[in-house]
């Protein structure tokens, strides 16, 4: 009988120790992905910084209406 115990001492030992590692590394994988949504909403900023940028820089130079250059009408005009 002292066989089992010391058998399922052993197992729920080796359970803790599982566990243990599996809340670690899911803290990891937390703090990484809280880590990528920062830096998606960082680059989501700066890419609507760029097209408004492009929109304003195909305005400044005549671009169509569109931003598209092809739209651009023809200097004398």
């Amino acid at each position: 009988m002292s066989v089992d115990v010391d058998t399922l001492k052993k197992q729920i030992l080796e359970l803790q120790s599982q566990l243990a590692f599996q809340e670690d590394a899911v803290q990891s994988l937390d703090r990484a992905l809280a880590q990528q949504q920062d830096e998606i909403l960082v680059m989501r900023r700066q890419l609507k910084l760029l097209r408004q940028d492009q929109l304003q820089q195909a305005a400044d130079n005549g671009a169509g209406q569109d931003g598209n250059p092809e739209n651009e009408l023809p200097p004398h005009y």
